[in-house]
């Protein structure tokens, strides 16, 4: 990881202004200090800065400190920096767009107020001049009556892939502003009611939203977006991989006024590279992490399986390591979550199920339930892979490979956060090998398999010559070799449910 007390950085530019991209070199800022002062010398407003302090964020990470001063870099002759950032997973990339966004929001709300005043002030000096009774200044509308309600016109806009990631990007916009007067965040996604999105919708000056329920609403007039300044497409990769290319297209169209585009993931492909040369002007490119980059904080391990119920055994002796905080099963398809979950659940572990399939409703108190502390394990499919950033979980296990590679790195991601350390447990029978590799060969990250005593595989070792290392028992933990449990599920009884 970059050390923020380093000198400056260079930074590539990628100049998409025609077909062949051309790439420069500049410098980039200075990076802050890292004595609590960081964000007070990035300029941001007093009121960011005061629920920064409440929320223990003393320093800038290493995206935030090489994204915030480029995305507030301002001119009135010319539009703001179009940025293209890619980070790794956890590294607080959502402050690194929230935090330049709100602050100049903030600035132009202010500058209106005070020319608002300004003006009221000349008006009552030329009634008083001419000899009349001073006007009395109109009242404030209440923005609740239905009768001042108008179709929400935010200023900024920002696209998430799923329902889960815009939540919890509205439920930190929500945490920044605790100090801000007037600045209304707005969250709209699917699966929820229509009404109530709409009037969360008044008055909203920052928009988090998913692209289908966005565009739904805008072509029923409820929102408009032609005076949306700054737009912001979180995991990029994940929207396209969910097919909203063309609705990210229209979204370009309908807000082709704004003053800055920004795209942030913690992977970039060319086919991203691509999309920001269609929507985005010559965006300043910043590669902090790149995948290939280990994650320091996150010890990643691999046991071989020899079949679906041999990894039952195998995932039933790691969830009984005492050591385990909070922890996410990742499944391959919604069937096996709610499999594995149901399974999970009669053996008396606290666990639920998350997948696509699910009502909103359902998925946002299962989530809920995993943040209050009331369920210890989330099996869920890669819905859940983006948006969850729960500290307490110290566990992730690969029951199921992803499909794509990246989504491997995002799986691993919800652990080891907040500087903690972290650890994710891969399961693969041997039909999985060409999966591992490719996972392998995207990280640049060997994953090296190990044995727990009594569960070793019986069949042959995917790799030849290379004897895998044994790995002892977790801490706390016991071996359970022993038969299936009941069912044939893989799980032996554990008693009364934590939580």
């Amino acid at each position: 990881m970059t050390d923020l007390n380093s000198h400056a950085l260079a930074e590539v530019v990628l100049d998409t202004s025609d077909d062949n991209s051309i790439a420069t070199t500049v410098a980039s800022p200075k990076p802050t200090a890292v004595d609590g002062s960081g964000f007070v010398e990035m300029g941001l407003a007093p009121e960011l800065l005061a629920a920064l302090r409440d929320l223990s964020f003393t320093q800038p990470t290493p995206v935030q400190v090489r994204a915030i001063p480029l995305a507030l870099q301002d001119n009135a002759d010319k539009p703001a920096n179009d940025l293209l950032v890619s980070s790794q997973t956890g590294s607080g990339k959502t402050a690194a767009f929230l935090l330049p966004v709100m602050h100049t929001l903030l600035q132009q709300q202010k500058q209106a107020e005070k020319a608002e005043n300004k003006a009221w002030a000349e008006k009552v000096a030329q009634a008083v001049e001419r000899g009349e009774e001073a006007p009395k200044k109109p009242r404030r509308k209440n923005p609740t009556d239905t009768r001042h309600v108008k179709p929400a016109n935010p200023g900024a806009l920002i696209l998430c892939p799923t329902r889960e990631l815009a939540q919890q990007v509205a439920k930190d916009a929500i945490d920044l502003v605790r100090h801000c007067k007037g600045l209304r965040i707005a969250c709209v996604v699917g699966g929820m009611p229509y009404p109530l999105q709409i009037a969360r919708l008044h008055n909203a000056d920052l928009v988090v939203a998913t692209p289908g329920r966005l565009l739904d609403l805008q072509r029923s007039k409820q929102l408009h977006l032609d005076k949306v300044q700054f737009l912001v497409v979180d995991e990029a990769d994940r929207m396209l991989d969910l097919g909203f290319a063309e609705d990210l297209a229209e979204v370009h169209k309908l807000t082709e006024k704004r003053r800055q585009t920004m795209m942030f993931s913690a992977t970039f492909a060319p086919r991203i590279q691509q999309l920001a040369a269609r929507i985005m002007r010559t965006p300043q490119r910043l590669q902090v992490d790149s995948p290939q980059e280990a994650h320091v904080n996150i010890k990643q391990v691999l046991f071989w399986a020899d079949n679906q119920q041999h990894k039952r055994k195998l995932l039933d002796h790691w969830l009984r390591d005492t050591t385990i905080d909070q922890a996410i099963v990742f499944a391959s398809t919604q069937i096996e979550c709610d499999a594995l979950a149901e399974d999970l659940q009669q053996v008396g572990f606290s666990a639920v199920a998350l997948h696509g399939a699910l009502s909103q409703g359902l998925r946002n108190r299962r989530l809920q339930a995993l943040r209050d502390g009331r369920v210890q394990i989330l099996v869920a499919t890669d819905v859940a892979a983006r948006g969850i950033d729960v500290p307490s979980i110290s566990h992730v296990f690969n029951f199921g490979l992803p499909m794509k590679q990246e989504d491997y790195v995002h799986r691993i991601g919800r652990t080891g956060r907040a500087g903690r350390d972290g650890l994710a447990v891969t399961f693969a029978e041997w039909r999985d090998r060409r999966k591992i590799l490719d996972i392998e060969h995207f990280t640049q990250q060997p994953l090296r398999a190990d044995m727990i005593p009594g569960l070793e595989p019986t069949q042959r070792a995917p790799r030849a010559g290379a004897e895998p290392k044994r790995f002892g028992k977790p801490s706390g933990g016991r071996s359970y070799a022993g038969a299936a449990a009941k069912r044939g599920s893989g799980f032996k009884p554990r008693g009364p449910a934590r939580g």
